[in-house]
């Protein structure tokens, strides 16, 4: 699939979206439906592109009528409360707003111009050194990036979770489906810490939490990725954690190395050993196909091979709960103080900032 980033005005968009179309449509085009996933996923960026070119083109359109229409009804004059020329104004107001709104969703689509930013999403999340309370703030995330994804109506899939000894959790992956999931999440891959009164800490100390979260762009089925049976090392082992009815006590999970990269993935979330080496091997296929992205990338590259411990002086972000209540990208060098709001899914801002930031520097 093509990328679409890259400047709004690209032309031939409606077109190919009428050739996909009529290909869908042709008797025999459903014949083998597994091949048309990279079709689909092309004709639902494509409709996304221009219905958010024509809400801009109402929403601009309606502003000017509204415009138009208070100079009118003010004829000039001064306008006062009550009368239709301030109905109107506040009309105009609210579609100046939505109007704003449109063209900030949109410069931050147009700033995902590789083609894996419009692909989906594989996050995982893993807690930092600290027991308890960094497996509890490990958890915390993995719900805020769940409300993320539900706030945009993206669909979660759990691939792997591990619970924590007492609260919160070892590791967790999931895959994130939706429009451009990976170009928006690509900038919380990193060390994020967290600054709180320990609800585990019966003193009511201070306490600073690491975990880490990677996210890699899901390379599906239709990009070839080129892997020999011969480079991998396939380990079977009993699920841990809580899961009844025979989870974790049969050989279920699956554990799948890639000896050449020295990549390890691991699968156990499903009772089918068959259906976890099937989730394991998307997610090597996924991980394989980032590390060839990075090898492309110098800066990332160097990301890569320096991958940071999860620790003090790493962080790409800090989560301040106390004394005072603050957000802040050190990469963006954005605050927010509404720290509920983020922890609960609200994190757009943060996700906007960041690849402004990062458009700007490159």
């Amino acid at each position: 699939m093509k990328p679409f980033g890259g400047g709004f005005d690209q032309p031939g968009h409606a077109e190919r979206l009428a050739e996909i179309e009529k290909k869908l449509s042709a008797p025999d085009a459903w014949n083998e439906p597994e091949k048309l996933t990279p079709v689909l996923k092309e004709k639902s960026v494509l409709e996304s592109y221009l219905n958010r070119l024509s809400a801009l083109k109402t929403s601009h359109d309606n502003m000017l009528e509204w415009l138009e229409m208070v100079q009118e009804l003010s004829g000039g004059a001064e306008i006062k409360e009550g009368d239709e020329a301030a109905e109107a104004l506040e009309s105009l107001d609210a579609e100046i707003t939505r109007l704003g709104e449109l063209l900030e969703e949109t410069e931050l689509n147009l700033l995902l111009s590789s083609e894996e930013d419009h692909m989906d999403a594989i996050l995982e999340i893993h807690p930092g050194a600290g027991g308890t309370e960094a497996q509890d703030w490990a958890q915390m995330l993995q719900r805020m990036y769940l409300r993320w994804a539900d706030l945009h109506g993206y669909k979660v899939e759990e691939l792997d979770f591990l619970p924590g000894d007492e609260a919160g959790l070892k590791s967790a992956t999931m895959r994130i489906s939706g429009e451009n999931v990976y170009g928006f999440l690509k900038g919380e891959r990193g060390i994020h810490r967290l600054i709180r009164i320990s609800p585990f800490d019966s003193s009511g100390r201070r306490h600073t939490s690491f975990a880490s979260v990677d996210v890699i762009p899901d390379a599906g089925d239709d990009i070839e990725i080129d892997i020999k049976e011969s480079d991998l090392r396939i380990d079977i082992f009993c699920a841990s954690g809580p899961g009844g009815q025979g989870v974790n006590t049969t050989y279920s999970a699956v554990r799948i190395t890639h000896i050449p990269s020295g990549i390890s993935v691991q699968c156990q979330n499903e009772r089918s050993q068959h259906h976890n080496k099937e989730s394991a091997m998307r997610i090597l296929r996924s991980r394989l196909y980032d590390l060839e992205l990075s090898k492309r990338d110098a800066a990332r590259q160097a990301e890569y091979a320096g991958k940071n411990a999860i620790s003090f002086g790493s962080q790409i972000r800090t989560y301040t709960l106390q004394p005072y209540r603050l957000i802040k990208d050190h990469r963006s060098n954005c605050e927010i103080g509404d720290v509920e709001s983020v922890l609960d899914g609200h994190i757009d801002k943060l996700l906007r900032e960041y690849l402004l930031s990062r458009h700007d520097k490159a």
